[in-house]
């Protein structure tokens, strides 16, 4: 399992962060995201292509820690623990997206388009390359084909996506720093990829609609904030388990998780 993704949605945060405080228009910024995390997606690629298992978990948690602490220490570019504050909201076409109402309509449809996207590419003939270089990645290179591009490619079309969500939450919170991007934001990510089942977007959708919706009678229960954030980690903590006793492969899973 790839861990990367909270680093590359911290470079997208920060790259769309800075370009927007430099006067770029956001659409141009989000773009740009997307691709420089795809950059790093590559370097990462290449000492991490022939890991797997736990050892592919525990080299891309490290890059992780690596681009946090560049956050983190970076002063003169990221501002370090001080952060990046009055990051502009989305404004396409001379429409703002400023309202939360506005926001959540403009990350919805990027979120619907995102989604055809993959599944458009895995159903195309790379991705069924992709999933049975997962399934058995030496009967691929008995039959010719270069794993190798075959990973790389994969890493770097989910470091593209990672990247986009950092935009989009670097706009929509309009401040940024190390503490948005440790592994305490990497939990969720984890919980949603696993509880939806491995290798399905339909199942991915539904944990993430479960995750967000579960812990929000919290709110009206009457307890303190300082409850509710751990709260709703004990919650996350209980359903993956009982997902991992009863049900390993997740809502929709295709693939056993060992």
């Amino acid at each position: 399992m790839n861990l990367g993704h909270i680093a590359f949605y911290c470079i997208g945060a920060y790259t769309s962060a800075l370009l927007a405080l430099s006067g770029w228009p956001w659409w141009l910024c989000f773009i740009l995201a997307g691709i420089v995390a795809v950059f790093f997606g590559f370097l990462l690629s290449l000492p991490t292509n022939k890991l797997k298992g736990d050892y592919l978990a525990l080299a891309t948690l490290g890059f992780s820690f690596v681009v946090y602490a560049v956050a983190l220490n970076w002063i003169g570019l990221t501002r370090g623990p001080l952060g990046l504050p009055g990051i502009p909201k989305p404004e396409i076409l001379g429409i703002s997206f400023s309202s939360n109402a506005s926001f959540l309509i403009l990350t919805s449809l990027i979120c619907l388009g995102v989604y055809l996207l993959l599944k458009k590419i895995t159903s195309s003939p790379f991705g069924k390359a992709m999933q049975a270089t997962r399934d058995d990645e030496l009967a691929m290179r008995v039959l010719g084909k270069n794993t190798f591009k075959i990973k790389t490619i994969s890493l770097m079309i989910s470091a593209f996506f990672a990247g986009l969500a950092g935009s989009l939450y670097a706009s929509y919170i309009t401040f940024i720093d190390p503490s948005s991007f440790t592994l305490m934001q990497l939990i969720p990510i984890v919980c949603i990829v696993i509880i939806g089942g491995l290798a399905s977007l339909k199942g991915t959708v539904i944990a993430t609609i479960i995750l967000v919706l579960l812990p929000e009678p919290l709110r009206f229960i009457g307890f303190p904030s300082s409850i509710i954030g751990p709260m709703r980690q004990i919650i996350y903590a209980l359903l993956l388990l009982l997902i991992l006793i009863y049900r390993p492969k997740g809502f929709y899973g295709k693939v056993e998780l060992e």
